[in-house]
C-alpha cells in the first residue's frame, strides 16, 4: 500500500500560534486523532521536532563540508512535525491530513514515499 508524508507546518510568527491553554485544550484533539488513525492501521510513524533553532544545516561543495546554524531559509511557516502514513491513495491521505488538529491555524504538506 502507498505511503504518504503528512507535513506539519505552523506559522512562524508567534501571534499566530496558540498559547499554552489552547495547546493544552488541543491534546484530547490530538489523542483522538493518533488513536483513529492507529485503529484505521494506517498509521506508519510520527514524530515532532524541535525549533529551527536546534537545527544545522550541510551542504557539501567542491568537496568541502558547510555547516550552518539553523535552516538556510526565512519562512512564514516552520517545520513541525510529521506523520507517516498508508493508505490506498492521494484522497486517504488528504482526508487524514485535514483531521490533524494543526491544520486550523498550520498547514499540513502531503508527499508520497519513495519505494
Amino acid at each position: 500500500m502507498p505511503k504518504y508524508m503528512l507535513l506539519m507546518y505552523h506559522p512562524s510568527d508567534r501571534d499566530y500560534v496558540p498559547s499554552a491553554e489552547e495547546l493544552q485544550a488541543e491534546r484530547p484533539k490530538w489523542a483522538q486523532f493518533a488513536e483513529d488513525l492507529h485503529a484505521s492501521g494506517a498509521f506508519v510513524a510520527n514524530h515532532g521536532l524541535q525549533g529551527p533553532d536546534a537545527a544545522t544545516t550541510v551542504r557539501v561543495r567542491d568537496g568541502q563540508a558547510q555547516i550552518t546554524d539553523g535552516p538556510f531559509a526565512e519562512t512564514k511557516e516552520l517545520l513541525a512535525g510529521y506523520f507517516v502514513i498508508e493508505t490506498p491513495d492521494l484522497d486517504g491521505a488528504l482526508e487524514w491530513a485535514q483531521k490533524i488538529p494543526s491544520a486550523t491555524y498550520g498547514a499540513v504538506e502531503i508527499r508520497p514515499v519513495w519505494g
